[in-house]
């Protein structure tokens, strides 16, 4: 076993979520020899072609890690370990949300846009809603759910993306989402909370609010405080100071100022440490991926890697 590979301890707690097998890609390899692979690469991130060669063959490891960002087969193994932890009790429903950016290398530019099917004579009609883009391989859509195509943008840091994030109070990752760097928080904030789903053992739905939640100012509009109101959750953001400026010239229509519980503000913190321990994994401090879907599921492949050694 290699430095940072699973341990047998970990590797027991993923094995019965794994998949069994593909049509399209027949007989699997072994499990266990590409898993060690992936998480050196997202450690490293080193080129595919510059994996050592103990691990075998780099296209095989590069095609199963972009196979399963595009059928979501990393994302249903962080819930199902999620879902194992929710049950022993190991996960703290008080969380937190924020962002953090991820400076683009430029190999991570230029990703092809695919072409559109000639439309249908419905599809033609006025008014009617042209059709979609062709399905291709990978069919996970760009950007991870995030608005911006492919999650790139123009940003004060230069060619960036910004990955949302909700943390548990126990500092680990419950949801990812990235947006294109110049994206504000604050649109990402609804997005980031209806990512939030973890199973439950047997029946019943997968739990998917929260206890509370904690966020800082760029959170604190309108907007964002209606929508916890209407789904019940408790929250501590703090108010912007526009707002507190606009309120006295509002009169009565201004409203009364949110409750702020200072002792729940400390714990804030929780979601800056599992920002920090994703980002010990170079391929997602850095973004070298040119598709959306690829680089959030790198990002979810380091925060299974997380959950696994907690």
């Amino acid at each position: 076993m290699g430095r940072g590979d699973p341990t047998d301890a970990e590797w027991e707690r993923l094995r019965p979520f794994l998949p069994v097998g593909n049509g399209r890609c027949g007989r699997w390899r072994d499990h266990r020899q590409v898993i060690n692979r992936i998480p050196h690469w997202v450690r490293t991130g080193v080129r595919w072609r510059d994996l050592p060669e103990r691990f075998g063959p780099w296209k095989t490891v590069c095609e199963r890690h972009r196979l399963w960002s595009g059928d979501g087969t990393w994302e249903r193994l962080l819930q199902q370990v999620r879902g194992a932890a929710d049950a022993e009790g190991e996960i703290d429903w008080d969380i937190s949300v924020d962002s953090t950016i991820v400076h683009a290398h430029q190999h991570a530019a230029g990703a092809r846009t695919d072409p559109s099917p000639e439309p249908s004579a419905r599809e033609g009609r006025k008014g009617e809603t042209p059709g979609r883009d062709t399905v291709t391989k990978f069919r996970r859509p760009p950007g991870g759910g995030g608005a911006g195509g492919e999650g790139l943008g123009r940003s004060r840091g230069g060619f960036t993306s910004k990955l949302h994030l909700s943390g548990d109070g126990r500092c680990r990752p419950l949801s990812l989402i990235v947006a294109p760097g110049r994206r504000a928080d604050c649109t990402q904030f609804i997005a980031v909370l209806e990512k939030i789903r973890v199973p439950r053992r047997g029946a019943g739905r997968p739990r998917v609010k929260p206890g509370s939640l904690a966020a800082g100012k760029a959170y604190g509009n309108g907007p964002v405080r209606k929508h916890l109101r209407r789904r019940g959750i408790r929250h501590t953001i703090p108010e912007r100071s526009d707002s507190q400026a606009a309120r006295p010239r509002k009169g009565s229509r201004g409203g009364r100022p949110p409750g702020f519980d200072k002792d729940r503000r400390k714990k804030r913190n929780t979601v800056e440490r599992p920002i920090n321990r994703l980002k010990q994994f170079r391929a997602v401090a850095t973004r070298y991926d040119k598709r959306g879907y690829v680089i959030l599921d790198t990002a979810t492949a380091a925060a299974l890697a997380v959950r696994l050694r907690m």
